[in-house]
């Protein structure tokens, strides 16, 4: 079991929803606490943030290798420093918005991206941490995540289970009390069929801890059948409107739309409930509709029964159909109209 501060995470728990904000706030403040008000709304358990500045991720070069080059991105061309100095969430708003958060009965929890940012989250009583996927491969970091004694959430994304392994141990050494892991595809969209949620139950039993999806999909049934294979933790990208843009807008769900993916997880979860072989109520009304022993022809006190006056048929008001070898060894021990239910006061022994 996960867990962060009283809640517990994990398998027999309800689904932590955790809405993540990244920079579709695009600059604006309000913006960013209108994002958690519709969390909260739309039923999240957590809002999530980004805490780096453009000078923590990388250097103001254009240098070929700080470009970005991709043909399907509107930032072909232009720098990591550029790409990060829009989409970062400033320092100065994490007190209002963690206060927010707390307000609207969320938990708020960031991602840091390098020491200072952890050192900067520790003054905010930040109850847990989140590794980015990017990250996983930062061993100073982890270790510094880890020496902070919070619960850690971890996307996978491009990790192989060898890095995996080695950020879990980093952070459990360092001190993380325990670590969940979110299989995530690091692409923005991702396709479905690139998803291979086949890993959330192979990473719980793998590495022995509780697994989740980070879903970067626009598709609700990815996180439904997340659910089903036992992820107990999902994080989606919310936005007000897509059509606001944003660095993240593209793959993000708009209120109404997360509304109704928390609505998806929440009546799985009451599907998937706990092993149980009990009837349920409208079961136990419906077992008058099972087949059971009838005459199906009248038959004379002293008559022997047979496969032709005697059928296992619907309702269920007669013997059982397991009885069907023990009645026809028996004769009728009175007169028996056809359609009546058979019963042992009418077998003559």
């Amino acid at each position: 079991m996960f867990k962060i501060g009283q809640r517990d995470i994990g398998r027999g728990a309800p689904v932590f929803i955790v809405a993540e904000v990244s920079g579709n706030h695009n600059g604006d403040i309000k913006r960013a606490l209108d994002i958690i008000d519709a969390a909260a709304d739309a039923g999240a358990d957590a809002v999530k943030l980004q805490t780096y500045t453009p000078d923590t991720m990388t250097i103001d070069s254009d240098l070929p290798y700080f470009k970005v080059h991709s043909k399907n991105s509107k930032w072909d061309g232009k720098t990591l420093y550029e790409l990060y100095a829009w989409a970062q969430t400033p320092w100065e708003w994490h007190e209002k918005l963690f206060a927010r958060a707390k307000r609207r009965g969320l938990i708020c929890f960031s991602t840091p991206f390098d020491e200072t940012a952890v050192d900067f989250l520790e003054k905010l009583s930040q109850p847990v941490y989140k590794v980015a996927s990017f990250e996983v491969v930062d061993i100073p970091l982890l270790e510094r995540i880890g020496k902070t004694k919070k619960p850690v959430i971890m996307s996978r994304g491009m990790a192989t289970t060898s890095e995996l392994s080695l950020a879990l141990k980093t952070l459990k050494k360092a001190g993380a009390p325990s670590v969940a892991v979110l299989q995530c595809v690091s692409e923005y969209p991702a396709k479905p069929e690139d998803m291979h949620l086949s890993n959330i139950p192979d990473i719980e039993k793998r590495f022995k801890v509780v697994a989740g999806l980070s879903d970067h999909t626009l598709s609700n049934d990815t996180v439904v059948a997340a659910v089903a294979l036992g992820a107990c933790i999902i994080e989606k990208h919310l936005t007000l409107r897509r059509a606001d843009g944003g660095p993240d807008a593209s793959f993000s769900l708009e209120p109404h739309e997360f509304k109704e993916l928390v609505a998806s997880v929440r009546e799985v979860e009451r599907a998937i409930g706990k092993p149980s072989f009990e009837r349920s109520k409208g079961e136990v009304a419906n077992l008058a509709f099972r087949r059971s022993l009838f005459a199906v022809k009248d038959i004379a006190k002293g008559e022997r029964f047979t496969s032709q006056n005697v059928r296992s048929i619907r309702p269920g008001h007669g013997l059982a159909p397991k009885e069907l070898t023990r009645v026809l060894k028996k004769r009728a021990a009175k007169n028996i109209k056809r359609g009546e239910p058979l019963s042992l006061r009418l077998l003559r022994y």
